[in-house]
């Protein structure tokens, strides 16, 4: 015992600590999910966040110290986020020959993502920089932070309102598109990998390519395109507003 608890102050103190846990606890989740046949509860991020989140209270390690490990998880965002290309590339003459509809929807899309959670937000009587806050909540969240901080809002909070949007939507799709018969054809899923990548963004668009190859370059692609269409478009609406 005496080795055990000096072996455990010595991980909760060094970067090993983070990576150790993160990679732990997402493979018994994924492991989980997969036992589970990818039921939509089961999601692998949710609990992950859930049970990191119970051990850095438990243990009371400070979220610097393990944030200093997961780190080099956090870099990896980057290039996966970039591989998302690679199926799209598949199908880029697909692509071409639909790229004014994908644009609207897109456009459409991520107006009325932004538009129903600032027009809740402001009938509830938030605070004017928690409305601003949840303006950018369906773009993937490092570039929904910096939308915040343009606009007035608080890019901590909105980061938290990204993280619960992707979760909500990676949990609740499956459900929303059968009460909408919306249909398994081809068709159908690639309509609903597009609505998951609008407005769950990386966490949706992850949901998507574990159910079905082209349901997730769609949801690749409009997560793209509510990427650029966000950073262009929201300062310059609210600066006039």
């Amino acid at each position: 015992m005496p080795d055990f608890v000096q072996l455990w102050v010595y991980l909760s103190a060094t970067p090993l600590f983070g990576l150790t846990a993160t990679l732990v606890v997402y493979v018994l989740a994924q492991t989980l999910y997969a036992r589970l046949q990818q039921a939509p509860w089961a999601n692998p991020v949710l609990w992950s966040v859930a049970a990191l989140a119970a051990v850095l209270l438990a243990t009371g390690v400070p979220y610097p110290t393990y944030f200093a490990g997961a780190q080099f998880i956090h870099f990896l965002l980057g290039p996966a986020v970039v591989a998302l290309a690679w199926p799209l590339w598949q199908r880029r003459e697909e692509l071409r020959r639909r790229w004014g509809r994908l644009l609207l929807a897109a456009l459409a899309g991520g107006g009325v993502a932004s538009a129903s959670a600032v027009g809740l937000a402001w009938a509830l009587g938030l605070p004017h920089d928690v409305v601003l806050s949840l303006a950018p909540k369906s773009v993937t969240a490092p570039v929904a932070m910096g939308i915040a901080d343009k606009i007035g809002g608080i890019p901590a909070l909105t980061a938290v309102f990204a993280v619960l949007t992707g979760l909500v939507g990676a949990l609740s799709g499956k459900y929303l598109f059968a009460a909408l018969r919306i249909p398994g054809t081809p068709a159908g899923r690639t309509a609903r990998g597009f609505a998951l990548g609008t407005a769950s963004h990386g966490i949706g668009a992850a949901r998507a390519l574990q159910v079905d190859a082209d349901a997730g370059a769609y949801a690749g692609l409009a997560l793209g395109l509510q990427v650029v269409l966000a950073s262009l478009l929201m300062p310059l609406v609210f600066k006039l507003l």
